[in-house]
């Protein structure tokens, strides 16, 4: 066996087929987001737009977010020490709970290391709680959700994208006594697309079957107080577990799941993936509990975002971009090439300083590659101006169609 032979055929493949992902070394400089510096291969710098990061609000370097980083970072150091059950939980740890659980109207909410951990731990847990647990899953939910489920060794069942009709075929074809869960996103973040989440809950109604949401992409962003599209439309009541995320909007870092007091306290006692790993540092904690607890009265800012947004793809659309829109905030320009998209993504970075990433295989099917802009109400007009000159003339350049997609 020639380990490093397989190791160059896995990573040539990749570079043949224009998917091989190359890390960009930025340096974020407080208070001027979304420019930053890059720092070249050769040691060289160069300034650059971010049009890719998803902290979606700019609440990364937010001074309320700071300051109570600041200080919990003096007041009690920078690790917690230990895995919740072992001296790592921190008043910080229990008031973040604390806002998320009233965030999403809840009894409970339960602090994961990342949302990617909290759907994975979760989703692989609950047929230890429910034996024989059904779970139908939605064919685009992200990954951490497929690999949650993958894991759990219980059945499940991938009804289309967004299709009712098919899950409720699905629905019908089983026990009518077997424990069922429904899992599914309320912002796809890819197409941007939204989950038809009251019909969902319809259906759950209907089989006695258990909600599961990721309002990753949602969560500060939409909804009176930032508790995302089921807050927003008056469904979060309808939800029995809402998974989300404190390292887009929130601009820090981890994951958490809201739902009732018994059903976060059976996760936390059997989820693997909460009991064995250490928990989130205390300013991280702190900086996420500061920055949900403004979000919940900052609707300006959450107003500015959908603008920016909104501008961004006229913008694009007036050139003929064959731009998916979907009324949400995700802007995704389809290539449809991977080699492409790569190249079109060196190219505003080498010669605009914008810097967005290709988006291909396996995050999307084969075919839809894309550029994913993220705009946030730091974007201003020259920051847009710029992008779409930009795009207007590589587009030329490289000879593609413009067409518009429709949403």
């Amino acid at each position: 066996m020639t380990y490093e032979a397989h190791l160059d055929q896995a990573l040539n493949q990749l570079h043949e087929e224009g998917r091989y992902r190359t890390f960009i070394d930025i340096v974020r400089h407080k208070g001027q987001f979304p420019h930053a510096t890059r720092r070249r291969p050769d040691g060289s710098e160069q300034p650059v737009t971010v049009w890719c990061g998803n902290d979606y609000l700019g609440m990364g370097q937010h001074p309320v977010v700071l300051s109570a980083m600041h200080d919990a970072l003096d007041n009690v150091g920078a690790g917690s020490g230990g895995t919740r059950n072992i001296s790592g939980t921190t008043l910080y740890h229990k008031a973040l709970e604390a806002e998320l659980a009233d965030l999403h109207g809840k009894e409970s909410a339960l602090l994961f290391t990342s949302a990617y951990i909290a759907n994975d731990a979760t989703l692989s847990t609950l047929p230890k709680l429910f034996p024989g647990l059904i779970i139908y899953s939605d064919e685009l939910n992200h990954a951490s959700m497929i690999e949650g489920v993958r894991r759990n060794g219980g059945a499940k069942r991938i009804f289309r994208h967004n299709d009712v009709e098919h899950l409720r075929e699905l629905l019908q074809a089983d026990d009518p006594a077997a424990p069922k869960l429904i899992a599914f996103e309320s912002v796809y973040s890819m197409d941007g697309d939204f989950g038809p989440i009251e019909a969902l809950c319809d259906l759950a109604d209907e089989f006695n079957a258990l909600t599961y949401i990721d309002e990753v992409h949602a969560v500060g962003m939409y909804g009176p107080r930032g508790g995302g599209v089921t807050e927003r439309d008056n469904l979060a009541h309808r939800i029995d577990i809402i998974n989300g995320t404190l390292a887009k909007a929130y601009g820090v870092m981890g994951g958490y799941i809201a739902a009732s007091e018994k059903m976060c306290d059976a996760i936390r006692s059997y989820a693997p993936g909460f009991i064995f790993t250490t928990s989130l540092p205390p300013s991280v904690a702190a900086g996420a509990a500061a920055s949900v607890k403004h979000l919940k009265t900052d609707q300006a800012l959450r107003d500015l975002h959908q603008q920016q947004a909104k501008v961004l793809k006229l913008r694009l659309k007036g050139l003929g971009m064959p731009l998916i829109d979907h009324g949400s905030h995700i802007v995704p320009v389809i290539v449809g090439n991977p080699v492409h998209t790569k190249m079109l993504s060196d190219m505003l970075l080498e010669d605009f300083g914008i810097y967005v990433q290709p988006i291909n295989f396996p995050t999307v099917p084969r075919g839809t590659e894309r550029l994913r802009f993220t705009p946030s109400p730091v974007h201003g007009p020259d920051e847009i101006d710029k992008l779409v000159r930009a795009m207007d003339s590589l587009w030329s350049h490289c000879a593609l169609n413009r067409q518009e997609l429709a949403g």
